[in-house]
């Protein structure tokens, strides 16, 4: 019983972030079953991640107590790393899916991808730590893996419909969400600094806010939309008049 209750505090989080994201979605909802494999790629995204860590292990040692150490440690050795394994699944894959027909569909892909990568992470640190850890992150880790990856997502949806600068647009998810990525991180791994773990905080905050403006922004812009208004227009009763 107690494993049931660590396992369903640990799926909790990234499956209400993904149903979040799911009902944002307003105007096509994207395939369930494909919606299922983008967040088992993030499962498989945390594979990249320990490949490419393993392989950089022993470039760049990292002093516990050095600021400069922990910057390189949390923005190059983690976040980085942990965003292009994610990358890697949203860009060369799921980016060429016919299904993809909108920008917000890079919100919605990039999202699965970075709970179900969140999802995984929060299991193996439930296992381990407990129940304390799991209420813990639910309200920190896991919806910052969510801004992260609302933010890269973003991006490759604006570079989905702009081919011309699809390789700027896909520097720039990579950049963004490794960016916010690296501060959360960092101020965490300088916790030894009095008051600092305060802006892991303030950089989750600022991810909200920019991740709920970027989702408008694509529901703002979606081709089904501009078809939506024009239904409306033609189904109402003073238009059938004239």
């Amino acid at each position: 019983m107690e494993l049931l209750t660590l396992l369903a505090i640990a799926f909790a989080p990234g499956v209400a972030l993904s149903l979040y994201l799911y009902w944002k979605d307003e105007h096509e909802k994207e395939p369930i079953r494909l919606l299922l494999t983008s967040f088992f790629y993030g499962f498989i995204s945390i594979i990249i991640t320990l490949i490419i860590s393993f392989l950089i292990q022993g470039l760049y040692t990292v002093r516990d107590d050095s600021i400069a150490d922990q910057f390189v440690h949390a923005f190059f050795k983690v976040a980085l790393v942990e965003e292009f394994s994610k990358f890697i699944f949203i860009r060369f894959i799921l980016f060429r899916n016919k299904n993809f027909n909108e920008p917000f569909d890079g919100i919605i892909y990039t999202g699965m991808v970075g709970m179900g990568f969140a999802t995984l992470e929060n299991i193996f640190y439930v296992l381990d730590l407990g129940i304390e850890t799991g209420i813990m992150r639910m309200f920190t880790a896991v919806p910052a893996h969510a801004t992260f990856a609302i933010l890269m997502g973003y991006f490759i949806g604006k570079g989905k419909f702009d081919q011309k600068n699809l390789g700027w647009f896909s520097f720039l998810a990579l950049l963004s969400a490794s960016l916010f990525h690296g501060a959360y991180d960092f101020f965490l791994f300088i916790s030894f600094v009095p008051g600092m773990a305060f802006g892991a905080i303030l950089s989750l905050i600022a991810g909200i806010v920019l991740s709920r403006k970027a989702i408008q922004l694509h529901q703002d812009v979606s081709p089904f939309a501009a078809e939506r208004i024009l239904l409306k227009r033609k189904d109402h009763p003073k238009k059938q008049d004239e």
